[in-house]
C-alpha cells in the first residue's frame, strides 16, 4: 500500500498541528492531542474529527449524521438510532476518500482504529486539503481578474459608448442650427472666392504700383542729374562768360540750346508730374483696396477663428476615435484574455467530469458493499427482531412468574401469620407452664427446708 501512495506520509506533530490550525477551532483544537491518534487511537475523537472533515469539504453539519433520511419509510427507526451516525459517518468518507487516493477505507477504521491505518488516511486528507486550498487561491485569483476585466470591458464600453454618443453630437448639426451652418458654409465659400479675387487684383495692382514707383524712382534720379547737369552748365556757363568774349552769333546758339533743353525739361518735368498725378491717383486706389483687404483680412480672420474652432473639434474628435480605437484594442485583450480564461475554466470543467465519472464508478462499487452490508443489517435485523420475539416471550414467562410469585408470597403471608399466631399461643402456653414449674420448683424447695 506505501508503495503506491501519491501524497507523503506526514509525522504525527505536522499532523496535529494541521488538524488544530485548519480543521479543528476553538476548544476542539485544544483538547485534541498527540495521544488521540497514538499508540490507539480512540474511536469516539476520530468520528469527531471526521465529522468536522466532511463540515469543512461538504458543508455537511454533525448533526445531519443523527437525523433518519425522510425520503425512506423505515420500520422501527429507534433501533437504527446506535449505528446511524457510524454509518452516515462511514458512506460519507466512502464517497470522499477516493478523491484522496485512500480506496480502501473500512468500517473498522471506525469502530476500531489503528495507529498507522489512521496517519495514512488523515496524511491522504491532509495533502488533499493542502491541493484543495492551492487550487481554491489560484481559482478566487482567477475569478478575482476575471470580474475585474469584466469590469473593464463594461467600463471600456461604457465609454466607447460616451464617444460615440460624443461624436455623434459633434458631427450632426442640430436641425435648428441647418440653415445657419449653410448659409455661414455658402458664405464662407463666397467670402473665399472673392478673397483670391481681391487678392489677385491688389497683387496685381501692388505689381504696377512697384513697377511705377521704379520708374518713378528712375524719372527722379533722371531729373536729378538733368538739375545737376544744369547747374553744372550754369557754373561753366558762368565761368565762360568771365573768360570768353562774347559773340552774339554764339550766345544765340548757346540762348536757342539752352532753350531747348529747358524745353525739354519742362517737357520731362510736366510729363513726370502727369506721372506723379496718375501715381497719386493709383496710390489712393491702392489705399482703399488696402481698407478694403484689411476689412476682408479681417473677416478672413474671424473666419479663420471658426476654422480653428472646427479644427479643434476634429482634433477632439480624431483624439476621441483613437481613444475608442484604443479601448477597442483593449477589448479585443479582453475578449481573448476571457476565451483563455474560458478555455481553462473548460479544462478543468472537463477534468472535474472525468474525475466526477472516476467517482461515480468507485461509488457504484461502494454502493454495491454499501448494498451487501444492508443486506447483512437487514439479517442482523431479522435475528434482532427474532430475539425481541424470544425476549417478549420471556418477559411474558417472567411476569407468569411474577403472578405465581406473588400468589405463593400472599399464601406464605398468610400461613406465616398463622403460623405466628400459632407462636404466639404456644409461647403464651410455655410462659404459664414455666411460671406453674417455677412456683412448683419453689413449694418444693420450701417443703424441704
Amino acid at each position: 500500500m506505501e508503495e503506491n501512495l501519491t501524497f507523503p506520509v506526514y509525522k504525527v506533530e505536522e499532523i496535529l498541528a494541521f488538524l488544530r490550525s485548519d480543521v479543528l477551532a476553538g476548544p476542539e483544537a485544544r483538547n485534541f492531542t498527540k495521544s488521540d491518534i497514538v499508540p490507539t487511537p480512540k474511536p469516539d475523537s476520530i468520528q469527531r474529527l471526521y465529522m468536522r472533515i466532511l463540515q469543512l469539504v461538504f458543508g455537511f453539519r454533525p448533526d445531519c449524521h443523527y437525523m433518519m433520511p425522510v425520503n425512506e419509510n423505515i420500520q422501527h427507526p429507534l433501533i437504527y438510532e446506535g449505528i446511524l451516525p457510524i454509518s452516515s459517518i462511514y458512506l460519507r468518507m466512502c464517497q470522499f476518500l477516493p478523491m484522496c487516493h485512500v480506496y480502501d477505507f473500512q468500517m473498522n477504521d471506525l469502530l476500531s482504529p489503528k495507529a498507522k491505518r489512521t496517519i495514512f488516511i488523515l496524511c491522504g486528507i491532509m495533502n488533499f486539503l493542502h491541493f484543495r486550498n492551492l487550487r481554491r487561491e489560484i481559482y478566487l485569483d482567477h475569478l478575482q481578474g476575471y470580474k475585474s476585466a469584466v469590469e473593464k470591458s463594461q467600463s471600456i464600453a461604457k465609454g466607447i459608448n460616451e464617444a460615440e454618443l460624443k461624436i455623434t453630437k459633434l458631427t450632426t448639426i442640430p436641425p435648428q442650427q441647418q440653415a445657419e451652418f449653410k448659409e455661414l458654409s455658402s458664405a464662407v465659400t463666397d467670402l473665399h472666392h472673392a478673397m483670391s479675387q481681391e487678392s489677385q487684383a491688389v497683387n496685381s495692382i501692388n505689381e504696377e504700383i512697384a513697377q511705377l514707383k521704379s520708374e518713378h524712382a528712375e524719372k527722379t534720379l533722371k531729373l536729378n542729374n538733368k538739375k545737376v547737369d544744369l547747374a553744372t552748365f550754369k557754373e561753366d556757363q558762368a565761368r565762360l562768360k568771365s573768360l570768353i568774349v562774347e559773340s552774339p552769333e554764339e550766345l544765340r546758339n548757346e540762348k536757342e540750346k539752352m532753350k531747348e533743353t529747358v524745353k525739354k525739361i519742362k517737357q520731362s518735368i510736366e510729363n513726370t508730374n502727369v506721372n506723379l498725378v496718375e501715381l497719386q491717383n493709383k496710390i489712393q486706389g491702392s489705399i482703399m483696396c488696402q481698407e478694403e483687404f484689411q476689412s476682408f483680412y479681417k473677416l478672413q480672420l474671424d473666419l479663420q477663428g471658426g476654422m480653428e474652432k472646427m479644427n479643434s473639434l476634429i482634433a477632439e474628435i480624431r483624439n476621441v476615435n483613437d481613444v475608442v480605437e484604443r479601448q477597442r484594442k483593449d477589448l479585443k485583450n479582453m475578449s481573448t484574455d476571457e476565451t483563455q480564461y474560458k478555455r481553462a475554466v473548460s479544462m478543468k470543467m472537463d477534468k472535474k467530469t472525468k474525475l466526477q465519472i472516476r467517482r461515480q464508478k468507485k461509488q457504484e462499487v461502494k454502493d454495491q458493499q454499501v448494498q451487501i452490508m444492508f443486506g447483512e443489517c437487514n439479517q442482523v435485523q431479522d435475528k434482532r427482531e427474532d430475539v425481541l420475539k424470544q425476549i417478549k416471550q420471556v418477559i411474558n414467562e417472567n411476569q407468569q412468574v411474577k403472578a405465581k410469585l406473588q400468589f405463593l408470597t400472599e399464601c406464605c403471608s398468610n400461613e406465616t401469620a398463622k403460623a405466628q399466631a400459632l407462636y404466639d399461643s404456644l409461647m403464651g402456653v410455655l410462659e404459664q407452664y414455666h411460671e406453674r414449674l417455677a412456683k412448683h420448683a419453689e413449694k418444693s424447695i420450701e417443703r424441704r427446708m
